[in-house]
């Protein structure tokens, strides 16, 4: 079971009750981040990518992960980060492994899907892409750079070509995510560059949706 922990809004003193969001990790298992009860949750003003991510470890298979920081919202319009403990987080033993899934209700959870789904394949330093791409949210990683398109829009050749393009120029491999698919067109040209197209469903679950991402999927299985 999730923690628990009775929270008071700084702003306008209004008491609520946080339970901390568990997350599957690679192995199946649950995780959730350790809360600190003798801290004072902080009002967040200006967002940052390092800030908002907290290492967390599995107590199953042990594998430490970046998952996002505790956060409230208050109806007085402040939203408050939860401060959480300098020890990891456990999960329970005897749950069976299996493909992590996050739910999908904001752009924030498709970027943790994605980097749920990187991990599966080896990559375990995704951050912020360095070079904002042209439409959606960039993330690299060594070696991979990934766009994620979390619009009602369909991607497009062009937002396929300008992946493909600045991947080449980093020397990575790329992958493309999108909650909406892809226009007949952007299929065709991720087919003849290779870049594997994912779509994300509403469980948070990576979808292949052409060869190269069944081949890469294969991979991550």
């Amino acid at each position: 079971m999730s923690e628990s922990l009775p929270v008071r809004c700084p702003a306008c003193r209004r008491s609520h009750r946080y339970t901390v969001p568990a997350y599957p990790c690679v192995c199946g298992a649950p995780v959730a981040a350790p809360l600190d009860p003798d801290r004072v949750p902080a009002a967040v003003g200006h967002r940052s990518w390092r800030e908002e991510w907290v290492t967390v470890r599995c107590g199953s298979c042990g594998t430490h992960g970046e998952w996002p920081h505790p956060e409230l919202g208050c109806p007085c319009g402040t939203l408050l980060r939860i401060p959480v403990t300098g020890e990891r987080a456990e999960a329970p033993a005897g749950e069976g492994p299996g493909r992590p899934a996050v739910p999908i209700r904001t752009a924030r959870d498709a970027v943790t899907a994605v980097v749920l789904y990187l991990r599966r394949l080896g990559h375990d330093d995704i951050r912020r892409a360095d070079q904002r791409p042209t439409s959606g949210i960039g993330l690299a990683g060594r070696g991979v750079l990934a766009q994620l398109d979390p619009s009602a829009r369909r991607a497009t050749p062009r937002d396929v070509e300008c992946l493909w393009l600045t991947a080449m120029t980093e020397s990575a491999a790329c992958l493309y995510f999108s909650l909406s698919g892809y226009t007949a067109e952007a299929r065709v040209r991720a087919d003849a560059l290779d870049v594997p197209l994912f779509v994300l469903d509403a469980s948070g679950a990576a979808r292949p949706e052409n060869a190269p991402a069944v081949a890469l999927d294969a991979d991550a299985s």
